[in-house]
């Protein structure tokens, strides 16, 4: 059996912690994000070439505090709000849009170790607040009551960013669940609980190091682990009684993080697409600078419409999520379904008008795009495979909105 440790530093305290640089502002955040574009663009092909985000890089999103945007003020994080959050994403992926969906869904994963035991809270952050965790919800592991917690076994494939992790976030089938109690728990383990295994072989988002992680029989302690999904807005009241973003809705804010990635994505392959216009000629008897020819104007602004159509929408969604977070925050009551759902639908919504830009920018760029080492084609590769997410199923949803919305109860998962 092996106790789970966390990090060196896990002692729970109730001592409200300070975030590395207490005046740091959304706008300075957001500066450092744009100033990055240039380095992590130059770092595309090794990062997928290599299969993850390369320490160094890592190190970059640490110092920037990026990993930080949104953790809880008195767990060291600087909580800002979701469109502070929506804006760094974009614009890291807009330079690599691997980079970004590692750091976007595991920044994000503070939201959901808010709704775990304070006690777990305070442990899972220690002293220092470093907390990067990746999650897989799907229950691919089993757990065994025992005193005072549980032992874990199991192996757990896509956990994204976990060779840089701190943390890691893992849902385990119960073997023996008391009646009436949910047969399945999340549970928070630290670096030293598992251990990563290499399958992540993938056409696109190679550089995410979305591998397998594996535990042995792992005590992990009930304050760290929760019924899952949770049950209700569990949300500790002490801790969190100012804190906004932690009053909204979960489902928005986790469509959001992967979004936000794939619309940064699109605006990174529209920038690639423009250098074109001034650096190729088109083929044939035009022969004239793609900048020039009407064909080119056409397809640029027709993907100039969709990424900011795109950007517009995620943006919106994060303000309206704000509001009904605020709401939550002063009543009590949850945001009802029929607003959770809508909110789902856009960002959705916005997936798919970034997926259609990028798409147009590969299939007009020319036959260079497809060449392995193209950087459009990495996006386009990029942005097919996270299209294909499950949380992304576009149709499913709209089918649970007018479900609902006209009084009936959903099907599937969405």
């Amino acid at each position: 059996m092996i106790s789970s440790t966390l990090s060196p530093d896990a002692v729970a305290s109730s001592a409200p912690l300070t975030p590395p640089e207490p005046a740091l502002t959304p706008e300075e955040l957001v500066r450092r994000a744009d100033a990055l574009r240039p380095v992590l663009r130059e770092r595309q092909a090794e990062t997928e070439a290599s299969g993850n985000v390369s320490a160094d890089t890592n190190q970059l999103l640490v110092d920037a505090g990026f990993y930080r945007a949104v953790q809880p003020r008195a767990f060291g994080g600087y909580e800002f709000d979701l469109p502070t959050f929506a804006r760094v994403m974009t614009s890291v992926a807009r330079g690599c849009p691997e980079t970004a969906w590692v750091l976007s869904i595991v920044s994000g994963h503070v939201y959901q170790l808010a709704t775990f035991p304070l006690e777990g809270q305070r442990a899972a952050y220690g002293r220092s607040g470093d907390f990067r965790a990746p999650e897989v919800a799907a229950p691919q592991g089993k757990g065994r009551r025992v005193d005072g917690g549980y032992l874990v076994s199991g192996a757990w494939d896509y956990a994204s960013g976990s060779t840089f992790a701190t943390h890691v976030l893992l849902t385990f089938v119960l073997e023996d669940p008391r009646s009436g109690e949910p047969a399945t728990r999340m549970g928070v383990f630290g670096r030293e609980d598992f251990e990563v295994v290499q399958n992540w072989d993938v056409i696109g988002m190679q550089g995410t190091g979305s591998n397998r992680v594996v535990l042995a029989d792992v005590f992990v302690p009930e304050h760290l682990t929760k019924p899952y999904p949770p049950i209700g807005l569990e949300v500790p009241s002490e801790v969190y009684a100012r804190s906004t973003l932690f009053h909204g809705p979960a489902r928005p804010f986790i469509v959001m993080e992967s979004a936000a990635v794939i619309v940064g994505a699109a605006e990174g392959a529209l920038d690639l697409y423009e250098e074109t216009f001034h650096s190729r000629k088109a083929s044939g008897p035009a022969g004239g600078a793609r900048a020039d020819l009407a064909e080119y104007q056409l397809n640029f602004g027709r993907c100039r419409a969709l990424v900011d159509t795109a950007r517009a929408a995620l943006l919106q969604t994060a303000v309206d999520f704000t509001a009904a977070a605020q709401r939550t925050q002063e009543t009590g009551e949850p945001c009802p379904d029929d607003d959770v759902r809508r909110m789902v639908l856009v960002l959705l919504q916005s997936i798919h008008l970034a997926h259609e830009a990028v798409d147009i920018v590969f299939r007009t760029a020319g036959s260079s795009a497809s060449r392995k080492d193209s950087m459009i084609g990495r996006y386009w590769r990029n942005v097919g495979v996270l299209r294909g997410h499950l949380a992304h199923q576009s149709d499913s949803a709209a089918v649970n909105y007018g479900r609902t919305h006209f009084g009936h109860p959903p099907v599937g998962i969405a």
